[in-house]
């Protein structure tokens, strides 16, 4: 027989979570008083999509009506924890993952109580089996959908089919430079230069650079309305930036000082939905693309040389694009945070969508893997018998699995932490 509760009103595992999500804010609301806000704010996110997907295989599990023994955020030495009803809720030391522990993940635990054993993960249904181990990728999905939808609603997007003023140049000895004096303004978006209507980078650059000297008329929209204005290219070879020419060379080249744009423009919030589920869609096939050419030999040789070969690691093409830990994540929201917030939101909704995408490879130890094992022990069953496959014969592959990703933490973490990556919002 079951003991009962000691507690007359037990807290329910609802309001366990929610401390568990308050000691997190108290957590992040310390750092910020110490880091400022960017830092925090992007740490407490990343630890809000790590709770996210426990918290899918949690209530999953619930709902199935498996026993949860543990829900805890990150793993090493317990920090803090606390029992509510049957489920230890707590920190740990390495922020590095969460996990929710069902019994029975595998045939051989023998660690389950008899009456316990019809809750256990491996007396689950096939469907029960997949649901669970499928909710905390999916539970990645549904945080990028929200992610796309805010980001398209309430923060907007660049519009990658016009151009407007994002900055002035600063010109050696110029109060102004010859945009400012003919009254162009950050935000203006081109709609024609010189008579020649302005549909990509190349036109605008070149109505303007084949000028220098001329008056040419521009149009731009500002707000509502369209504004006429007059510019005068100036010979870039003729104004320094900090003591150097903005441009060198033997022909002129008109330049007006302003730093190219793309305007933001936000969709309505019913235009959003299938925008944020485009969006998302868009983001997966990019995110599966990477992955694969993650895992390629020649991406492996890369991260290799550039660990051993220092110079390879500041120099070489294939640092800017090369794969990154979570520290450089963590690093490049932060510094988007602080002076790009659409591009904020687009890094945190491709981080949700590589790691879903990540944890369903039908491989031990990931989630996929356990939905691969479900499925080939469906697929064997017979008629009034159940198939329990030997998950032990797949310990070599599982070994040299592991092994594969922790060089690939290895060689990203250290690339991270002694070459990061260049601020690309400077």
């Amino acid at each position: 027989m079951r003991a009962l509760p000691t507690s007359p009103n037990p807290p329910s595992s609802t309001s366990s979570v929610a401390a568990l999500v308050a000691g997190t804010v108290a957590v992040v609301a310390a750092l910020t008083w110490l880091w400022g806000w960017a830092l925090p704010l992007v740490i407490f996110l990343v630890l809000v999509m790590v709770m996210g997907h426990e918290f899918g295989h949690f209530i999953t599990a619930k709902r199935a009506g498996m026993r949860v023994s543990d829900f805890f955020v990150g793993f090493g030495p317990v920090l803090w924890s606390t029992t509510r009803g049957e489920t230890r809720y707590g920190i740990r030391a390495l922020p590095l993952g969460g996990y929710v522990k069902v019994p029975g993940m595998t045939w051989y635990d023998q660690s389950v109580a008899a009456e316990d054993e019809s809750r256990t993960y491996r007396s689950a249904s096939y469907p029960r089996k997949v649901i669970f181990a499928s909710a905390g990728s999916l539970m990645h999905v549904v945080m990028a959908l929200l992610l796309a939808y805010g980001a398209l609603v309430f923060v907007g997007q660049p519009d990658v089919n016009h151009f407007s003023v994002g900055s002035f140049t600063r010109w050696d000895g110029h109060a102004q430079t010859a945009a400012q004096q003919a009254g162009l303004r950050v935000g203006d978006v081109f709609v024609s230069v010189n008579g020649r209507r302005v549909t990509s980078v190349a036109v605008l650059e070149s109505q303007i650079g084949d000028h220098a000297g001329e008056a040419i008329p521009l149009v731009v929209r500002r707000g509502s309305r369209l504004v006429d204005l007059t510019a005068r290219p100036v010979d870039a070879r003729t104004v320094t930036i900090n003591g150097v020419p903005e441009v060198k060379g033997a022909k002129p080249d008109g330049k007006l000082g302003f730093v190219i744009a793309n305007p933001t423009t936000t969709a309505s919030w019913y235009a959003g939905v299938p925008r944020s589920f485009s969006m998302v869609a868009t983001t997966l096939h990019q995110a599966w693309d990477g992955l694969v050419h993650v895992f390629t030999p020649g991406e492996f040789a890369s991260l290799i040389h550039q660990v051993a070969t220092p110079s390879a690691a500041q120099t070489s093409p294939a640092a800017t694009t090369r794969p990154v830990s979570i520290v450089e994540v963590v690093r490049l929201a932060d510094q988007a945070a602080q002076s790009n917030v659409p591009i904020f939101f687009n890094i945190l909704i491709t981080l949700n969508i590589f790691v879903g995408l990540m944890n369903m490879l039908p491989m031990l130890p990931l989630d996929g893997g356990y939905v691969a094992v479900a499925t080939y022990e469906r697929l064997r069953r017979r008629r009034g018998q159940l198939y329990r496959a030997d998950v032990n014969k797949l310990t070599p592959v599982v070994v040299a699995f592991v092994g594969v990703l922790a060089v690939l933490f290895a060689c990203t973490l250290y690339l991270d932490i002694v070459h990061p990556l260049a601020n690309p919002f400077h």
